[in-house]
């Protein structure tokens, strides 16, 4: 007894139409099996698209799916994470008293058990900075997951967000011998949710990371670092 051949619904004629154009616009000379790279992304996401439609997907339900999917792709955990012994690995090599363990279910997520039994989680995903004067590109800092950390501390269980903080921040250089910066000014922070936080924290280099200073100091260090590159203008005119 043959199958009986399932008819494609017009959710999907749409979809296998528009990723038709896409390729054509990808590559308008493109050749019968010849391979593209962006075409065969707009490919492989429709196989996808069609898998979740043949399995009687749509509305709340796909959403849901996509959900899930997101989470999958971007390397998040389905559940919340739980501080149980069976989801860390011990990390060795660090020198200080501190216990350090990675997360087995996220490779980002660590955890400190120090010597007086306090425990502190970090994970270095959660927070991005972003450079006022370069806003289109963001970077990472220990600085900035120390401070955000303080502000936004993990709690167990968690459950990672897809989307980061986005940690607003300027620097300057008051010694040149210091190197590319040696002011950071931690201005504000953009929650997942879209919420501005300002925060104002600022900090001068020291001889072992970066120590505390008031608004006053990073005001006068900002002026100091002005003047320094108005004066090395001067000299190059």
């Amino acid at each position: 007894m043959s199958k009986i051949k399932r008819e494609k619904s017009r959710m999907e004629l749409w979809a296998e139409n528009e990723v038709k154009i896409a390729c054509q616009h990808e590559n308008p000379n493109r050749k019968k099996g010849e391979f593209d790279y962006g075409c065969a992304c707009y490919e492989s996401a429709l196989k996808a698209f069609q898998s979740l439609c043949k399995d009687g997907h749509s509305g709340a339900s796909i959403m849901f799916t996509k959900a899930i999917l997101n989470r999958m792709i971007t390397g998040k955990p389905l559940t919340p994470i739980e501080d149980t012994e069976d989801v860390w690995n011990e990390v060795h090599g660090r020198k200080d008293d501190s216990k350090h363990y990675q997360c087995k279910r996220t490779s980002s997520l660590f955890k400190e058990v120090k010597p007086d039994g306090t425990v502190e989680y970090k994970d270095v995903d959660r927070f991005h900075g972003v450079n006022i004067a370069n806003p289109h590109y963001s970077y990472h800092s220990g600085l900035i997951d120390t401070v955000m950390s303080e502000l936004f501390p993990i709690k167990m269980p968690y459950m990672p967000l897809i989307d980061a903080y986005r940690v607003y921040t300027e620097d300057f250089l008051v010694d040149p011998k210091n190197g590319d910066f040696d002011t950071v000014g931690i201005l504000y922070v953009v929650t997942p949710k879209g919420e501005k936080v300002e925060t104002n924290r600022y900090f001068k280099d020291a001889p072992v990371g970066f120590a505390e200073i008031d608004r006053d100091e990073y005001l006068k260090r900002k002026e100091t670092a002005k003047a320094r590159l108005e004066k090395a203008g001067e000299n190059n005119a």
